[in-house]
């Protein structure tokens, strides 16, 4: 019996560079969980120095913040999505879920075992 087919596929959106993707959407969503982008990067396995890089790589790119931060102390710090990169990241996970659909349709139509 061969194996059953599948396909990936990963969205990513670029302006000059790649600006947001996959993981910098999970990171998002771990700053969210967590209120702390140092969690989400140890979540993550990720160096907190390469989430800034990302972040701010996005936010430049994107014209307006993703996060607010605040930094650490006696109240401990912290940070959050900001509206519009909520927004943002909604939008891209929305696009994503829009853009997979169509493809598994497309796959299964093109590649399924009722195409001959």
């Amino acid at each position: 019996m061969a194996n059953k087919l599948r396909y990936t596929l990963m969205l990513r959106v670029y302006g000059e560079e790649k600006i947001f993707g996959p993981g910098i959407a999970e990171l998002m969503e771990r700053v969210d969980e967590t209120h702390s982008l140092r969690k989400a990067t140890m979540d993550m396995g990720m160096a907190y120095s390469k989430a800034w890089r990302i972040v701010k790589t996005a936010e430049n790119a994107l014209g307006f913040p993703l996060l607010d931060s605040a930094a650490g102390g006696k109240d401990g710090g912290g940070a959050k999505l900001t509206e519009r990169g909520r927004r943002f990241l909604t939008a891209y996970r929305t696009f994503e879920s829009v853009v997979h659909a169509y493809a598994d349709k497309a796959f299964e139509e093109l590649f399924g075992e009722d195409s001959d």
